[in-house]
């Protein structure tokens, strides 16, 4: 039995900027398979890290001959991506299975059996335990589906959906990704605008949210449940990553790593195993959590933590109530203020279009970011994806007029407000940008920051072509 995991050709969200990262999914899906099932060869190819196309990657699946192919889909955006990855498999050989996971397809898991016959079986929510037993059920000569939790698929016509699979109990017992699969390439990963050519490498450190914004699938994707490594556990990633790949940026991938006692644990996991001077590690928080523990600050950038992004979302009570976001504005401001003063990069979020949104409340928003001031403003368009609350509310309310996946990156409107249109939702997602990136005092104020991260990524910004690019699609 041979499983070849896939990252396809595709493009980055091109608002950050140029990086390239590890396909992490797959990587752990590749280590939980290796360390559970014998006799199992396995393969990581990663088109994105090798510069191979569609045609090469035909070429790849011929030579390698898998009988199970299951290429990475990380968002939704990538949805045709992954279809066509599963396509080149078709045509390489019908008999190949072909096996898809992830936030995406567990949402849509009946319509796109239904719709896409090149999907054989999808993986609903966690995929390790899954993925393996279903690997397992597949080595045998009459395999037997049905047996195997958490999966969909097409059974004498019909589309059948086994029961959900109960959650891992304990993350700390999953195996460390599985880089060593891609150690070739491991000079390949970066981030340019954040940490130019250091190595890059992606750290989970939980699974799930304790919060419940109704714009986010991961919370209902992980069940409601936050479940979260020890501090010991991921500080031992950070050193694997960095001993044995040279990698000396971390990215924590989790949408809410919290802040609090495992936080300051993990601070001096790192600083007691002499990294901190050496690495720069990033994550996401909340700003209720930045102020409530800003003690911690100076912990954690002594530990190397250079570069924090906060969801701060909007200036308007309504709004938040609407995305039960239970922040404030005032407190999105001195979150701001105390990042900064820790020496910690400030990096904000901010969502336009919502549904009461007009042009009037979106120059009010483009103000409170003047206020807020971050060091740097990321501005995404409401997105309706599978799985959320807000997609089952625009689907019934019948707001969506894309239902094109390709658009659903945060940069394409998808639906329109009660009095603006998609192209006006698509030209304030421009004005959101030249405002901020066009004023000449913040430009000037980020070039000759006492910041040296943000003196090179506003460097960084100047060489890039982000309101071009933005411009151009209204």
């Amino acid at each position: 039995m041979k499983v070849l995991f896939v990252e396809p050709p595709k493009e980055f969200w091109f608002v950050m900027g140029e990086y390239l990262p590890p396909p992490l999914g797959i990587l752990q899906l590749a280590a939980y398979l290796e360390i559970q099932e014998e006799g199992v060869e396995i393969e990581v190819l990663d088109c994105q890290a090798e510069r191979l196309g569609w045609k090469e990657l035909e070429r790849h699946i011929e030579s390698s001959e898998p009988d199970i192919v299951a290429p990475s889909a990380l968002a939704t955006c990538n949805f045709f991506t992954v279809l066509r990855t599963l396509e080149v498999a078709k045509t390489v050989d019908s008999n190949i299975k072909t096996v898809v996971g992830g936030q995406h397809f567990t949402a849509t898991a009946h319509e796109s059996l239904e719709a896409y016959p090149e999907i054989d079986i999808i993986v609903r929510g966690e995929g390790e335990q899954t993925f393996t037993e279903l690997v397992r059920e597949l080595k045998k000569k009459n395999p037997s589906l049905p047996k195997v939790k958490g999966i969909s698929f097409r059974s004498r016509g019909d589309i059948a959906h086994n029961p959900s699979r109960p959650l891992i109990e304990n993350l700390d017992n999953l195996p460390f990704p599985g880089y060593h699969f891609v150690e070739e390439h491991m000079n390949r990963y970066h981030f340019t605008m954040m940490a130019g050519p250091k190595r890059y490498a992606l750290i989970e450190a939980s699974r799930g949210c304790p919060h419940k914004c109704t714009f986010c699938s991961q919370w209902k994707h992980w069940g409601g449940t936050w479940r979260k490594k020890s501090a010991k556990r991921v500080a031992d990633e950070f050193e694997y990553c960095y001993n044995e790949f040279g990698s000396s940026f971390l990215w924590l991938v989790d949408d809410n790593f919290g802040l609090g006692k495992q936080t300051e644990d993990f601070c001096d996991e790192i600083i007691e195993r002499g990294m901190a001077d050496d690495i720069m590690w990033f994550m996401q928080a909340r700003c209720d959590d930045i102020v409530t523990h800003q003690g911690l600050l100076p912990r954690m950038r002594k530990a190397g933590n250079r570069w924090i992004l906060v969801g701060i979302e909007s200036g308007n009570r309504e709004t938040l109530g609407s995305f039960n976001k239970k922040i404030s504005p005032e407190g999105a401001k001195k979150a701001m203020k105390l990042l900064k003063e820790s020496d910690i990069f400030a990096q904000a979020t901010f969502i336009i279009g919502e549904r009461r949104a007009t042009v009037e409340s979106m120059d009010q928003l483009r103000k409170f970011v003047d206020w807020v001031d971050p060091d740097l403003a990321i501005f995404m368009i409401l997105t309706p994806f599978p799985g959320t609350e807000l997609h089952q509310a625009a689907k019934k309310n019948g707001w969506i007029e894309d239902s094109n996946w390709a658009n659903y990156d945060m940069i394409h409107a998808i639906m329109p407000t009660e009095t603006l249109s998609t192209g006006q939702v698509q030209e304030e997602l421009y004005k959101c940008y030249r405002g901020f990136y066009g004023s000449i005092s913040r430009r000037l104020g980020g070039l000759f920051s006492p910041n040296k991260l943000k003196r090179k990524t506003y460097r960084y910004l100047a060489s890039q072509a982000l309101l071009k690019t933005l411009k151009g699609m209204f």
